[in-house]
C-alpha cells in the first residue's frame, strides 16, 4: 500500500470509528503526539487514548487533503473535524452536546509500511470558544 493510500485507510477507519482497524495500520512502536498533551508511545496508549476520546466525542473528518514526500516516508493531511462534545473532559468547559467544526492537520512519519507517528494539531480556543457559545 502506498503512503497516501495508507493514510487514507487509517481515516476512513477513524470515521468508521473502527479503532481495531486504525491500529492494524501502525506500527507497534508509533509516537502519537496529540495537540495538548504528552507523546503516548505504542499501539496500547494510541488505543487507550482513541477509547477516551470515543467516550467524550464523535467526530467525522471531512474535507481531506492528503500530502506525501516523493520517498514516501512521510505525510501531512489537513482536514475538517466536524464533532459533538459528548462527556466534560479533565480541564474542559462542560459538555452539552455541543457541536463544533474545526480546522485540523496531522503529521506522519511511516517506517516499514505502517505509521510510526503520528502529530495532530487543531486551534484549543477555537475549539473551546466554539462549545462555550
Amino acid at each position: 500500500m502506498n503512503t497516501k493510500a495508507l493514510i487514507a485507510a487509517y481515516y476512513d477507519a477513524f470515521n468508521a470509528g473502527d479503532t481495531a482497524r486504525m491500529l492494524e495500520f501502525l506500527h507497534p512502536e508509533v509516537e502519537h503526539h496529540v495537540n495538548e498533551g504528552k507523546v503516548r508511545k505504542g499501539r496500547d496508549l494510541f488505543a487507550q487514548f482513541n477509547t477516551h476520546m470515543t467516550e467524550n466525542y464523535r467526530e467525522e473528518l471531512t474535507d481531506m487533503v492528503i500530502f506525501t514526500n516523493e520517498a514516501g516516508n512521510r505525510a501531512a493531511a489537513e482536514f475538517v473535524v466536524n464533532g459533538t462534545y459528548l462527556k466534560t473532559d479533565e480541564g474542559l468547559p462542560e459538555a452539552r452536546g455541543q457541536r463544533y467544526i474545526l480546522p485540523a492537520g496531522a503529521f506522519f512519519t511511516i517506517r516499514d509500511g505502517l505509521i510510526a507517528r503520528v502529530t495532530t494539531y487543531y486551534n484549543l480556543a477555537d475549539w473551546t470558544a466554539q462549545v462555550n457559545a
